[in-house]
């Protein structure tokens, strides 16, 4: 449970995943064919399309499907640029909220489901950053300006609880763009790019750590070397996941470069320590292949290794996937990114039930939900790839008929209008 402290959330989110997945791909028409082993993953357990980012592909559909809803329907609205800044209250009831939108002041009447992200880009002197984790004000975030912990606050006005909010993940691969390496705000490489076999070296052309460990493990090992750090990608890695690489080399995050030589010359090292690096990195993947539970250094998540580069740190490599020998890097095309450590991911927020209901001093406040990464306990002290999306997911279905039960009543007998069989029935 990755010291959750409510691990009953984490099995609702394990326990709800598959029927999950099964709900988008089935009602949504979604291509998640593709699966993958992330960082810190002991069995390939990630879905993602041919195309497009997992995230793009899921929310590009839902919100399609709710903008046709709402043309086609009176059972949804959209309301864009507004801010939520007070929630309504009947005693401790929350019954709605008062948004800003225009200069002018607009009230809402209903149950609340809080989506709205965490604080990794909460910089202020009386932020959330600012009073549970001060030592990483001075890190970039891949968090849009958006999110600075609103709802949490709100939430706090009310009497909601908190849980683990000194809980904030570090990314170890933010990319960095070489005309502005300073920006606060960075993209995210996919994990999947470690995934599918890239190499992080150091600015000596080592490796140094085991690029499929924990997010917190190769963010503490990047600590601990020389900078830049670089995102190494050969032709079978690139290939496997060219969408990606080439909406970031078009967005001048990532390089492509014909080359091991072309590349070396750019590092500024002997293309023949990337040889060396590249045949130490293929024999350790033979001898795995050969002797699974041998080797002489410890591997993550168990058992041993016989890459001594990783095997080191405590956390040795025993996955391996579109290895290259060293005899090929000369002539090898790469895709390369430089890379540093980046606020991404908060796993606190507020504290909710299994039924995403937000607890307050004596319970759950009764019309108060919350889903996704505003609400904490599920991830535990670091939160594996691939779980956030899932999360929002498994919580936000959670969290919206919790709602409507709200509203309707445990049996329906406040109910309006008979449920869809099928989303698509109401567009059709």
């Amino acid at each position: 449970h990755g010291g959750a402290k409510k691990p009953e959330l984490a099995e609702v989110l394990c326990g709800n995943s598959a029927a999950d997945v099964d709900w988008l791909v089935e009602k949504f028409d979604l291509d998640l064919s593709l699966l993958s082993r992330l960082g810190g993953h002991s069995q390939p357990r990630t879905h993602r399309g041919a195309e497009r980012f997992p995230g793009m592909t899921i929310t590009y559909a839902l919100i399609q499907m709710l903008e046709n809803i709402c043309a086609k329907t009176d059972r949804a609205r959209i309301i864009t640029k507004a801010n939520v800044y007070e929630l309504l209250t009947n005693g401790p009831v929350v019954v709605g909220c008062k948004y800003m939108k225009d200069d002018t002041t607009f009230v809402e009447y209903g149950p609340v489901v809080f989506a709205s992200g965490g604080y990794g880009a909460d910089f202020g002197s009386d932020s959330l950053l600012a009073t549970y984790r001060p030592d990483l004000l001075h890190l970039p975030t891949t968090n849009g300006e958006h999110c600075t912990g609103d709802a949490i606050k709100m939430g706090r006005v009310v009497g909601a609880r908190t849980i683990d909010l000194e809980w904030v993940q570090v990314h170890p691969t933010g990319l960095v763009n070489p005309e502005d390496p300073d920006a606060k705000v960075k993209f995210l490489a996919a994990e999947a790019l470690r995934g599918v076999g890239g190499l992080v070296f150091d600015a000596e052309g080592s490796r140094f750590c085991n690029e499929l460990g924990r997010r917190d493990y190769v963010t503490g090992e990047m600590w601990k070397n020389k900078p830049p750090f670089r995102l190494v990608l050969n032709s079978a890695a690139s290939t496997e996941i060219i969408w990606h690489c080439k909406h970031y080399t078009g967005r001048k995050v990532m390089k492509d470069y014909a080359t091991g030589a072309a590349l070396a010359k750019d590092m500024g090292i002997p293309v023949q320590k990337l040889v060396d690096v590249h045949n130490l990195h293929h024999e350790a993947a033979q001898k795995q292949e050969q002797d699974p539970d041998g080797g002489s250094w410890p591997a993550y998540p168990s058992g041993q290794c016989h890459d001594e580069a990783s095997g080191v740190t405590g956390s040795g490599k025993k996955f391996f996937h579109n290895v290259l020998p060293g005899s090929k890097v000369a002539e090898e095309p790469f895709y390369v990114a430089i890379i540093t450590p980046v606020i991404h991911y908060c796993m606190g927020g507020l504290e909710v039930t299994l039924e995403s209901e937000v607890l307050g001093p004596a319970g759950p406040i009764p019309g108060l939900y919350a889903a996704g990464e505003i609400a904490g306990g599920i991830h535990g002290n670091n939160r594996l790839g691939g779980n956030s999306l899932l999360d929002c997911v498994v919580f936000g279905r959670v969290a919206g008929k919790a709602a409507c039960r709200f509203i309707f009543g445990e049996q329906d007998q406040f109910r309006l209008c008979p449920p869809p069989r099928d989303l698509r029935d109401l567009i059709n």
